[in-house]
């Protein structure tokens, strides 16, 4: 079974007694054990309750599906997955099971269910797919300005930083792009462990901690350029671990040569200013790449969170995540129409 993790802390942007149900589109209460203990909170429950009675859309994960549960809400016999030693207790509450027909890996989980209002997933494997569901019940529509849909490549090592591989990597899955992950001297299934970093009280420098793995998506020797509308370099410590790695700064230089877009988060620069990518190019930075980008002829915008300049798109930090897939998804040519 899976293991758990303490790694970030997450800052609330709200407090709970000012929620006002009627003033939200959905509530999505993700997995985790914390579902075990808001499962028993009257409020908690109370308010789960509430968005159902108004038709808004719930969306559950893995574990959270205890709340439906203690909400009385799957007595209706709705249908719902989870992870699956929630199976018992969904049909315990009343609740019909679906379960993801011919799934023989973690690549083949990837659907989530609806049933009215109610949305639930198993857990983040399916996370891409989810969101798009989510975002069409809230009547978006996703439209590209391409004749096909965009393609990207993410260049991944050991201790990519956890939040920008898997948020641009889920998101542009969400906007129906393919998207892959690739690893020098590793294979498709293979794992890439991950870190994240959380600033602590009196310390200059965030504490770096082991967070999960990340799913190599396609071998090396079967990655074609000419595959790929884009390549994105996530921050962490691999760009360090890439950098001297002659095939990943070659792949880098054949999509530049190619005129393919280019991007890169946080310490994803270090590698981009090995390849020239950088050469006479705005660029958003963090402190832990400034050097690296003067030197390598690129010109900082200080005050800029992403900065798009031609095909190349760069992000400051990992906290920049909303305005990097923003403007990389508009560089593509993709948008979300409410």
């Amino acid at each position: 079974i899976y293991s758990e993790l303490v790694v970030d802390h997450l800052t609330l942007n709200a407090n709970f007694h000012e929620v006002i149900p009627e003033q939200y589109d959905a509530i999505i209460i993700p997995g985790g054990r914390f579902t075990e203990l808001l499962s028993t909170d009257e409020k908690c429950v109370s308010m789960v309750a509430r968005f159902a009675e108004l038709g808004k859309i719930i969306l559950t994960s893995c574990h959270s599906q205890l709340l439906l549960a203690a909400a009385g809400i799957l007595a209706r016999g709705m249908k719902c997955t989870a992870f699956e030693s929630m199976k018992p207790f969904i049909e315990l509450s009343g609740g019909s099971w679906w379960q993801q027909p011919g799934v023989q890996t973690v690549f083949d989980i990837t659907d989530c269910v609806m049933d009215g209002n109610f949305i639930s997933t198993l857990g983040w494997p399916t996370l891409g797919n989810t969101l798009r569901v989510l975002l069409e019940s809230i009547g978006s529509k996703i439209t590209c300005s391409k004749e096909t849909q965009p393609s990207l490549l993410f260049l991944i090592g050991d201790c990519v930083e956890d939040y920008s591989i898997n948020v641009p990597f889920k998101a542009f899955q969400a906007l129906g792009c393919k998207v892959d992950a690739v690893s020098p001297n590793k294979k498709k299934g293979d794992k890439c462990a991950t870190i994240v970093h959380d600033l602590e009280e009196g310390r200059q420098l965030p504490t770096e901690k082991s967070s999960h793995n990340f799913y190599v998506t396609v071998a090396w020797e079967d990655v074609s350029v000419d595959d790929y509308d884009c390549i994105v370099v996530p921050g962490g410590r691999s760009p360090e671990l890439l950098v001297m790695n002659d095939k990943a700064v070659g792949l880098i230089k054949k999509f530049v040569e190619k005129g393919k877009f280019v991007a890169a988060i946080g310490m994803g620069n270090w590698l981009l200013a090995a390849t020239g990518a950088l050469k006479k190019k705005r660029c958003a930075s963090g402190y832990g790449t400034k050097v690296a980008v003067k030197v390598a002829g690129g010109q900082i915008l200080e005050s800029e969170q992403c900065v798009t300049d031609d095909k190349l798109v760069t992000a400051a930090t990992t906290s920049d995540l909303p305005a990097f897939v923003h403007a990389l998804s508009t560089a593509l040519g993709l948008s979300v129409v409410f």
